[in-house]
């Protein structure tokens, strides 16, 4: 059943698709591209629930013969599957060789990453990936002469050329989730923004980390705009717009925004955001404010947004799909629409507004006749300021430790209700306090308990008043919660004393780091001294700082996370571009050891085990064949006894399956700390420093030298 374009007339009120299809396919959610596989025609392709890619192709149809992985679907002629056999769990079109006149197909699973060549039916190469891919990008990185298959998975980032040659290899915080190349810094070169469940977007120029922008949330899809701006999108509902590292704007919808992509929908010559969301909607916001120029809605969520020249007319078109298998296609605005891609006029947007400058006119009447004849009930004294302070409180037998965040005002004057903006910290990113009339006052005191050690916005909005107002004066402040603040002064003398330690030597007067202590934690006074110990409020133990006269820095604390992001702190306020470290921390490297020594005995099981099903496998074809001579032959009770040796044998095989898979679990478990390791023995570090520990922690564990690897996690090198 071949698929015919319906084409559709646009009315000049509003943009409407120039073709839909309907493909007899579901497609998995953000795993749909648009290739030219032989170098001439654009084509769909998408990845569906049953371990398959289909490829839609109606320009050339029924060329191609079935063979190897690659064969014509039974039911439409126009769409050839693709057999991977296992979950897809990720996939992009794109030229991966230099010179080749088609794009190549990639595919990525849990387990190995396919690039294949669909217009002659041949892999290109097919790699084993320890870590998983759960993104992918392709593209030209930083110097590296090549493009590359950029995959992100298990925690680490990795990069294969066009002959499967692994030319790019590092770690990231966590799990990845979305990939993007773009030129972030402007050099003309690009960088690799990476999307993970941390709630992180990270920039790596090649394997260095160039900065980090915290979110609230998975970081799930990200696309490049134009220049150094990009799009996001976060798990909890979340899309906006950063340029470099100001965000730009940014909306939350109760939907989940499935897929995004930038595209000039209006034909201003700047892109927009267009979003496809869970419950089947598509939106298109301008890249400026975020307002809605477009929208339209499917019967089904949005599985991808892509675009490309559908109809080989030389006009490239929005090509959104759903989960279902619906297609369109949208054309950039003509010129007579002059950008109005909605159905709706200028006379009724003014007729809309004008109406409500007269709800707010007549309401700010209202409010003045009630003010004058009312005894003046809203009116405050004209010192009136709202004031604020944050102070660290311990844990109590009716409290958890946390900030308290104190807002005041320095008369009689009252606090009706208070409403706090602040990401991450809040469930919905708001809090409300609203006192009750018998405990009305100048005060309103918020506990506040960061989850993480990031810098945190308090967007503050205050009802102030009399005591008898039925009318309140609101008040707006914005105080900032420091990164360091979930730590206390106060030390108990008796709590032991940790035994992890990282010295570095930095050269700088002790009191720029007086200066960042400052800044970065909440302290009651001022400290005229680097030397000071904490309390961690959130995970217990202590904290101790501490700096000789020589610029040498001593960090004590037995949580190594800790200890990299106060180095990558100090490091950014200081602007110290490289820094070298030492550092020690006798738990968690012995920890790490069982860890390795698990990673093994998981590799030697998987070995066994796969060896154990092939030879079961070769056992099962042998039965087969002796029951099927035998049935030939009328000797049923033959039949009947290699059959039921053939059901043992399955079922021996399906509990060895079982077996492997949770062996394969724990070993990804295994290394994804592994990874996490070698990420935080690279946070103790900054510049190139971080970069070789890093690559030298790869290389020990490659070569399964486990004491060169703890060499290199403290001392940064492995040859001191």
């Amino acid at each position: 059943m071949s698929h015919a374009f319906t084409v559709q007339f646009v009315r000049a009120a509003m943009l409407v698709p120039i073709f839909t299809l309907k493909l007899n396919h579901k497609i998995n959610p953000r795993m749909v591209t648009v290739g030219k596989f032989d170098g001439v025609h654009p084509c769909l392709a998408a990845a569906t629930q049953a371990g398959k890619v289909f490829i839609h192709n109606p320009h050339t149809r029924a060329q191609r013969q079935a063979a190897h992985r690659l064969s014509q679907s039974a039911h439409d002629s126009d769409i050839s599957l693709l057999n991977i056999n296992q979950a897809v769990s990720c996939l992009v079109a794109g030229s991966l060789e230099p010179g080749q006149v088609g794009d190549a197909l990639l595919v990525g699973s849990q387990t190995n990453l396919l690039a294949y060549d669909v217009h002659n039916n041949a892999d290109v190469f097919y790699k084993e990936v320890a870590d998983g891919a759960n993104a992918i990008v392709l593209g030209k990185l930083g110097d590296i002469p090549s493009p590359l298959a950029i995959i992100g998975g298990n925690c680490a980032l990795q990069g294969f050329d066009h002959e499967g040659n692994d030319q790019f290899w590092t770690v990231t915080g966590d799990n990845v989730r979305s990939l993007m190349l773009c030129d972030f810094t402007g050099d003309g070169k690009n960088e690799l923004l990476v999307g993970s469940e941390d709630f992180d977007i990270r920039v790596f120029k090649e394997d260095e980390l160039v900065c980090e922008m915290a979110e609230n949330e998975t970081v799930t899809s990200l696309c490049h705009m134009h220049g150094s701006r990009f799009g996001y999108a976060l798990a909890n509902g979340t899309v906006g717009v950063y340029d470099r590292t100001a965000r730009y704007w940014r909306i939350k919808s109760k939907n989940h925004a499935m897929s995004i992509h930038a595209f000039d929908l209006n034909a201003d010559g700047v892109v927009e955001l267009i979003t496809g969301w869970s419950n089947g909607k598509i939106d298109a916001r301008s890249d400026r404010t975020g307002e809605v120029i477009f929208k339209d809605n499917f019967s089904s969520s949005i599985a991808g947004v892509v675009e490309g020249d559908y109809r080989m007319d030389g006009q490239v078109q929005l090509i959104c799909t759903s989960v279902d298998g619906e297609v369109r296609g949208y054309l950039p605005a003509s010129k007579e629409m002059k950008g109005n891609l909605m159905d709706t006029s200028v006379e009724q947007d003014l007729i809309r507004e004008l109406s409500q400058r007269r709800q707010n006119l007549l309401l700010e009447l209202k409010t003045s006749r009630l003010t004058e004849g009312d005894a003046q009930m809203g009116v405050i004294p004209a010192n009136t300021q709202l004031q604020t302070a944050l102070c660290v409180k311990a844990a109590t037998e009716a409290q958890k430790a946390h900030i308290e965040l104190n807002i005041s005002t320095p008369n009689e004057t009252i606090i009706r209700a208070v409403l706090i903006f602040a990401e991450g910290i809040f469930e919905g990113e708001s809090h409300v306090v609203h006192p009750s009339v018998q405990n009305l006052s100048g005060c309103v005191r918020v506990p506040i308990i960061p989850p993480k050690d990031i810098p945190v916005d308090l967007h503050i909005k205050a009802f102030v008043g009399g005591r008898n107002s039925t009318q309140f004066h609101v008040f707006e402040i914005t105080r900032q919660l420091p990164r360091f603040s979930m730590y206390d002064l106060h030390v108990d003398p008796a709590a032991p004393q940790p035994t992890g330690i990282v010295c570095f030597g930095i050269n700088d007067r002790p009191q720029r780091v007086v200066m960042w202590l400052n800044q970065n934690f909440l302290l009651p006074e001022g400290i005229d001294a680097p030397d000071v110990k904490f309390t961690c409020l959130r995970g217990g133990g202590l904290l101790s700082i501490s700096m000789q006269p020589s610029g040498e820095i001593t960090l004590k604390t037995d949580d190594i996370d800790l200890a990299g992001d106060l180095i990558q702190s100090l490091a950014s306020f200081l602007a110290i571009e490289d820094l070298q470290a030492e550092a020690d921390f006798p738990a968690y490297f012995e920890e790490l050891r069982v860890t390795l020594t698990e990673v093994d005995e998981f590799h030697s099981v998987h070995q066994k085990l796969t060896a154990a099903m092939a030879d079961h496998s070769n056992h099962i074809r042998t039965m087969l064949v002796q029951a099927e001579d035998a049935r030939l032959m009328g000797d049923m009770r033959t039949m009947k006894k290699r059959y039921m040796e053939l059901y043992d044998l399955n079922r021996d095989l399906i509990n060895e399956y079982k077996i492997r898979c949770n062996n394969h679990n724990a070993l990804i478990a295994c290394l994804k700390s592994v990874n996490q390791a070698i990420q935080r023995a690279g946070q103790l570090r900054v510049g190139k420093p971080k970069s070789q520990v890093i690559a030298a922690c790869r290389n020990a564990i490659k070569n399964n030298n486990v004491n060169a690897l703890f060499k290199i996690m403290r001392a940064g090198t492995a040859s001191s």
